[in-house]
């Protein structure tokens, strides 16, 4: 069953199982606003497939015939995440649930664009292991797209297949057309990922924002769970920011959103990556950080580890750059709180190792610049391993296996 063409109360259905359950029909049917039939009509075919598995008597104490636990099968599909950076990949094997069932890392020694496809390649491999599909590199699985093809089918003698490959890569990324069109830590431009990979592993690939596939796993499996809305934001080598806005990850009209790195806030005439200047991420980001303190130490051979040490020891410059960059993080934080109004806004990245040095100045900023009621949003800092987003792109691909792209508007595909 291909099931991009079920309805959206198939998708809506399993969403819900994946997050809340298990869940008996009534309370599924609660949950999603749809009637009992009509979770009864989807479910028949989610059963008859396997997707889905009935687990018994639920236990509630109610009259009548007690009702039956529905849940998802686990088991049904297996989806590999990939998270590329500037250096190193980081795979992880997930199923259906996106538990994860095995990691692994891997050194980049080149930006090359097929280098890292190579390696790529060799890595989902080794992440497929035995029980799963091997690459073939002999063109696209099925017909090219995640939910296509024979590829979430079982195997004669095997575990279940690699139904798809999510891949996730900093920078404005075009998920529905399959291209990475600026990445600025990979130097890439205009980079049809999607295809490459599909080509190199014979396995149906897709590719997104890594932030955005951070936000569906934080959504589905995180601390953005039952949340109407939430936003990510996560500073690191950039400063990055995932929306969920009515249960929806916001991707953009034109694929780019979120980008809360490149807001302007003023204060600095450092020039961002992006070429401009007054960016939260040219004060902000780790690498801005470090070229600040080396600036105002006059060591060039300073390391991020050195700043924070400097900065905890008590040196007043350094000091001073964390202080800016609290600063500029919670205006930026404080925008998104009056843009969305979320419930809550997590906080993460490899900079939250940092996080105490610039806490006290995000949260009186934000305190300062939230308007009214936006000031209730509740700030989280949730320290996330690259392996959580590697898992990211394997909930983004189970994601798109029931959840059809969005369609893009005319302006989108004029580009």
């Amino acid at each position: 069953m291909n099931l991009t063409r079920q309805p959206p109360s198939a998708a809506l259905v399993l969403q819900t199982l994946l997050t809340q359950g298990p869940l008996t029909r009534a309370e599924l049917g609660r949950r999603t606003g749809l009637s009992s039939g009509a979770v009864t009509k989807v479910s028949a075919p989610l059963l008859d497939d396997g997707w889905i598995t009935e687990l018994g008597p639920s236990g509630d104490r109610q009259p009548g015939r007690p009702a039956t636990l529905v849940a998802v099968r686990p088991e049904r599909a297996r989806f590999i995440g990939i998270k590329i950076t500037s250096d190193e990949l980081i795979g992880m094997l997930v199923d259906l649930t996106a538990t994860p069932l095995t990691t692994h890392r891997t050194p980049l020694r080149s930006r090359d664009v097929g280098t890292v496809v190579r390696a790529v390649a060799r890595l989902v491999g080794t992440l497929c292991g035995p029980t799963g599909r091997e690459p073939t590199g002999k063109g696209r699985a099925g017909k090219g797209r995640a939910g296509e093809g024979r590829a979430g089918e079982q195997q004669a003698g095997s575990g279940p297949a690699v139904h798809s490959v999510g891949v996730t890569v900093s920078g404005d990324v075009d998920g529905p057309g399959g291209t990475v069109r600026y990445s600025p830590f990979l130097d890439w431009h205009g980079v049809r990922l999607a295809a490459l990979i599909e080509e190199a592993t014979g396995i149906p690939a897709v590719i997104d924002n890594d932030v955005r596939a951070l936000t569906v796993a934080e959504q589905w499996f995180g601390a953005g769970v039952g949340l109407s809305s939430f936003a990510l934001v996560t500073v690191g080598a950039g400063v990055g920011c995932g929306m969920s806005v009515g249960g929806r990850v916001v991707t953009g009209a034109f694929g780019v959103s979120g980008e809360l790195g490149h807001v302007p806030v003023g204060g600095s005439d450092r020039v961002c990556t992006c070429g401009n200047t007054g960016c939260v991420e040219a004060v902000a980001s780790t690498q801005a950080i470090v070229e600040q303190v080396q600036e105002q130490t006059g060591d060039a051979e300073l390391s991020l580890a050195d700043a924070v040490r400097l900065a905890r020891a008590g040196d007043a410059a350094a000091r001073t750059v964390f202080t800016r960059a609290g600063r500029a993080l919670g205006l930026g934080i404080a925008s998104v709180a009056n843009l969305i109004g979320p419930e809550r806004i997590i906080i993460s990245g490899e900079g939250v190792a940092a996080y105490d040095l610039f806490s006290d100045e995000i949260r009186r900023t934000f305190a300062d610049q939230a308007f009214g009621a936006a000031a209730r949003c509740e700030l989280v800092v949730r320290p996330l391993p690259f392996e959580t987003w590697a898992r990211g792109g394997a909930a983004m691909a189970a994601h798109r296996l029931f959840a059809a792209p969005p369609a893009r508007s005319a302006g989108a595909a004029a580009r």
